[in-house]
C-alpha cells in the first residue's frame, strides 16, 4: 500500500512539471520579441555593369598561306619570331616552277619565230601579187592594140578573143594573189596572238616561281606555325595555313558575347575592365570599341559580339586567353545604398499589396514598371504600382505620337497582353531574362502599328526612357525594426544596382539606419543550416 501511494505522488509531480513547462513555453512564445539580422544603409558609390567572358585576340591577325603546291624546302621563322613586311619566312622547292619558266620561255621564242615566218610569207605573197598585176597591165595593153587592129581589119576576131581570154585569166590571178596576201596577214595576226599568249604563260610561270618564296605580309610576330620543313602543301582548293602573324600585340582586343537582354545597355566608348587567370588579382582596363550587329544563336540563346580594346604595352597578355569582362554602363557617387538582400526580404505574413520589393531596377534586368505592373494591380497605390506607370506611358505615347483611334485600340491590346505575360513570369526560373524578352517583344509590336514618322519619334521616346530608368524610377520597400521590435515597412525608390548593393532614395532613410535582411535563426537551427543559407526567403 505504501508503494502504491509513492507511485501516485511521483505521477502527480510529473503532471505538474509538464503543465509548468507547457505554460512557460506558451508565455515565452507569446511575449518573445522576434530577432532579425540587419545591415546598415551606407553612403558611397554604386556602379552598374554587365559581366561576360571573352577571348583575347590580336587586333589584326593575318593568316599566311601558299598559292602554289609543293614541298617546303626551307622555313626561316618559328613561334614568337618577329618579322617585317616582305621578309622571307619560308620557301617551297622551286625546281618544278623553274622548269615551267624555261618551258614557257621556249614556247615564247618559238611563237616569235613563227611570227617572223608569217611576216616573210606576207612579203612573198605581196611580191607575187605585184608580179601578176604587171602581167595584167601588159595583157591590157596587148588587148587594146589587138582591138584597134581588128577594127581596121588587119587581124581576125578570133585572134583578138585569144588575147582577151589571156587578160581575163591574169585578172583572176590578181584576185587570187590578193587573197593569198590577206591569208598571210591573218596568219601573222594569229602568230602575234600566240606570242602574247606565250608571254602571259611566261609571266604566270614567273609569278608562280616567285610565290614559292613565302613572305610576311605585315610587320608582326609569328603566333602560330602549322608546318615543318619537308612537309608538302597542297593549294588545289584553298590556300593552306602555314603561319599566323599578329601585327601588333601591344594593342589587343577582347571578343565577348553579351546576352540580348543586356546588349541595349552597351554603348561604344564605355569603360571596361577585365581579368585573366594568368594574372590573378590584377585588373586590366579597356573600352567598348565595337558592337557587332550580327546575332549569334546557340541553343536558342541570342548573343551579340562586343569588341573591347585591351592595351598591352608590356605584351603580357597573349592571344587566346580567357578574359572575365566587366563593362561599366553607369555609375553614381555619394548616394545611399543598401544590400540588395534587404529589398528581397519580406516578413512572414506580409500581404502582397503595395509595391513589390524587387532587388534591382533596369540595370539588373528585373521587369521594369514601364512594361508590367508590380504587385499585380492596376492602380498606383502603395508607393506607385506598375499600372500607373503603364497608364502614364500609354497617355504619353497617345499624345506625343498623335495616335489615331485604331492605333490606340491596338496599343491597349498590346499593353494588356504584355501585362498578362509579365504576370505569368513571376515564378519563372529566369524571371529577369524573360521580362526583358517580353519588353523587347512589346516594343517591336508597338513599332509595327506606327507610321515611319511615328516610329522615329517612338525610338527617341524609348531612348530617353531607357536613360531615365537608370535614375531611381523603380519602386521597392525595406523594413526597419520599430520600438516594439516589429518590422516597419519603408517605401523607397530604386536607382542603380551592382548586384550586391542597390541605390535607394527616400526622405525617411539616412546613412547608418539599420534595415532587416533576414530573420535570425535559433542557435540550434543556425548550427544545422548550411553555411551561406542564413538569409531570409529569396523572392526571386
Amino acid at each position: 500500500m505504501h508503494a502504491s501511494r509513492k507511485w501516485w505522488i511521483w505521477f502527480a509531480l510529473a503532471l505538474v512539471a509538464v503543465a509548468i513547462a507547457a505554460g512557460y513555453k506558451f508565455w515565452a512564445e507569446k511575449n518573445a520579441v522576434p530577432a532579425f539580422r540587419t545591415t546598415k544603409i551606407e553612403k558611397g558609390a554604386v556602379t552598374a555593369s554587365v559581366s561576360a567572358t571573352g577571348t583575347l585576340a590580336a587586333v589584326v591577325s593575318v593568316q599566311v598561306g601558299s598559292q602554289v603546291s609543293g614541298q617546303l624546302k626551307e622555313i626561316y621563322v618559328d613561334f614568337n619570331s618577329e618579322v617585317t613586311k616582305d621578309q622571307l619566312i619560308a620557301r617551297i622547292d622551286p625546281q618544278t616552277f623553274e622548269h615551267r619558266v624555261r618551258q614557257a620561255q621556249a614556247d615564247l621564242d618559238s611563237a616569235r619565230a613563227q611570227t617572223l615566218t608569217q611576216q616573210a610569207t606576207i612579203a612573198a605573197q605581196r611580191a607575187q601579187a605585184g608580179q601578176v598585176e604587171v602581167n595584167v597591165a601588159n595583157a591590157k595593153r596587148d588587148l587594146d592594140r589587138k582591138q584597134q587592129l581588128m577594127e581596121k581589119g588587119f587581124i581576125s576576131g578570133a585572134e583578138r578573143d585569144t588575147v582577151l581570154a589571156t587578160y581575163n585569166a591574169l585578172a583572176e590571178q590578181v584576185k587570187a594573189a590578193k587573197a593569198q596576201v590577206q591569208v598571210a596577214e591573218s596568219n601573222a595576226i594569229a602568230a602575234a596572238a600566240v606570242v602574247r599568249q606565250r608571254e602571259a604563260s611566261l609571266a604566270q610561270a614567273r609569278i608562280d616561281l616567285e610565290r614559292t618564296a613565302i613572305r610576311a605580309p605585315v610587320n608582326g610576330i609569328v603566333i602560330k606555325r602549322s608546318v615543318d620543313k619537308g612537309q608538302t602543301v597542297a593549294a588545289s582548293l584553298q590556300a593552306p595555313e602555314l603561319f599566323i602573324i599578329a601585327e601588333n600585340l601591344t594593342e589587343m582586343r577582347v571578343d565577348t558575347a553579351i546576352d540580348e537582354s543586356e546588349i541595349g545597355r552597351i554603348r561604344d566608348g564605355q569603360k571596361a575592365t577585365f581579368t585573366v587567370d594568368a594574372f590573378p588579382g590584377r585588373t586590366f582596363e579597356g573600352g567598348v570599341k565595337q558592337i557587332r550587329k550580327a546575332a549569334q544563336n546557340v541553343s536558342n540563346v541570342v548573343t551579340y559580339m562586343v569588341e573591347v580594346s585591351a592595351p598591352n604595352p608590356g605584351k603580357e597578355l597573349l592571344p587566346g586567353m580567357t578574359a572575365n569582362v566587366r563593362v561599366v554602363t553607369d555609375s553614381r557617387s555619394d548616394v545611399l545604398k543598401v544590400a540588395s538582400s534587404a529589398l528581397r526580404y519580406k516578413p512572414p505574413g506580409a500581404a502582397a499589396s503595395g509595391p513589390r520589393s524587387g532587388a534591382a531596377d533596369s540595370q539588373s534586368g528585373a521587369p521594369s514598371d514601364d512594361a508590367a505592373p508590380r504587385g499585380g494591380r492596376e492602380g498606383g497605390g502603395g508607393g506607385g504600382g506598375g499600372g500607373g506607370q503603364n497608364r502614364a506611358m500609354r497617355e504619353r505615347l497617345e499624345k506625343e505620337l498623335e495616335l489615331n483611334e485604331a492605333q490606340k485600340a491596338k496599343l491597349d491590346t498590346i499593353f494588356s497582353g504584355m501585362r498578362e505575360k509579365m504576370m505569368a513570369t513571376r515564378e519563372a526560373p529566369d524571371r529577369q531574362k524573360a521580362g526583358e524578352r517580353i519588353r523587347m517583344e512589346m516594343r517591336a509590336q508597338i513599332a509595327e502599328i506606327l507610321t515611319p514618322a511615328q516610329k522615329q519619334k517612338y525610338e527617341e521616346i524609348m531612348a530617353a526612357q531607357g536613360g531615365r530608368r537608370t535614375g531611381a524610377t523603380a519602386r521597392g520597400r525595406i523594413y526597419t525594426v520599430d520600438a516594439e521590435g516589429q518590422p516597419k515597412e519603408l517605401n523607397v525608390r530604386l536607382g542603380l544596382s551592382d548586384g550586391s548593393m542597390t541605390e535607394v532614395i527616400s526622405s525617411e532613410i539616412s546613412e547608418g539606419m539599420e534595415v532587416i535582411i533576414g530573420a535570425a535563426l535559433p542557435p540550434a537551427a543556425a548550427g544545422s543550416r548550411p553555411a551561406g543559407r542564413q538569409g531570409g526567403p529569396r523572392m526571386f
